[in-house]
């Protein structure tokens, strides 16, 4: 299954780069797609080729220029007490998202990515639930930094989480995810935990069982 995207273009309000993909008549839904630290839009552009084809499907680049051709949404490093990141950057990016999904036409929004993606994906939907029917957190954590920010549980109640992670991931270890269920429970956002057999990355399993709970979230 192949669906065309777009040339980068730059949305003047957050000044986030992305490639569209429009849905194929009239759109059920939006979909925004964003990579891990080191990628770039053209990774989440092959995930996003798999989408139902009635959704807007956006593969938005990081704003933090790293490497060529490899862009972040905040920088990280990985040391014995785990990952330290740069809080401030993370915020930054945050606000740029939803300043992105603010200034496109309404349409019911799923945010959705993988690791550092995944990452800004939870931190979006859990401070900002009005903008957001649900996200998805692939191989990601929730970061212990937006905490202070997180909406209230009456905010909450709508907002739908799908967490899929891998047991032997070893740079993200799964008790992340372990974490990030206890926490989603305790806010009482309603979401679905899944774990594969496989490292950081993403599976074809774990591409089916999001699309599935894609179609259950927005259904025709």
């Amino acid at each position: 299954m192949t669906r065309p995207f777009s040339d980068l273009q730059q949305d003047p309000a957050s000044a986030l780069q992305y490639r569209l993909s429009p849905a194929a008549g009239t759109p059920r839904g939006r979909l925004l797609l964003l990579h891990g630290v080191g990628s770039n839009e053209r990774g989440m552009v092959a995930l996003g080729e798999h989408m139902p084809a009635d959704f807007d499907v956006l593969a938005v680049q990081g704003p933090l220029a790293i490497g060529p051709q490899q862009f972040a949404w905040f920088n990280v490093q990985f040391g014995a007490q785990g990952p330290v990141i740069n809080a401030q950057q993370a915020e930054a990016s945050r606000v740029q998202l939803l300043t992105l999904v603010q200034s496109l036409a309404p349409l019911p929004t799923v945010i959705a990515g993988f690791s550092q993606g995944g990452i800004m994906s939870a931190g979006a939907a859990l401070t900002a639930p009005q903008h957001f029917k649900g996200f998805g957190l692939l191989s990601g954590r929730i970061l212990p930094e937006i905490a202070p920010l997180v909406a209230a549980p009456v905010a909450l109640a709508e907002l739908r989480g799908f967490v899929a992670h891998g047991i032997h991931d070893d740079k993200l270890p799964v008790t992340w995810a372990e974490k990030a269920d206890q926490w989603l429970n305790e806010l009482g956002v309603r979401h679905e935990l899944k774990l594969y057999p496989i490292g950081h990355e993403l599976s074809g399993a774990v591409v089916a069982d999001f699309v599935e709970w894609l179609e259950q979230l927005l259904p025709v």
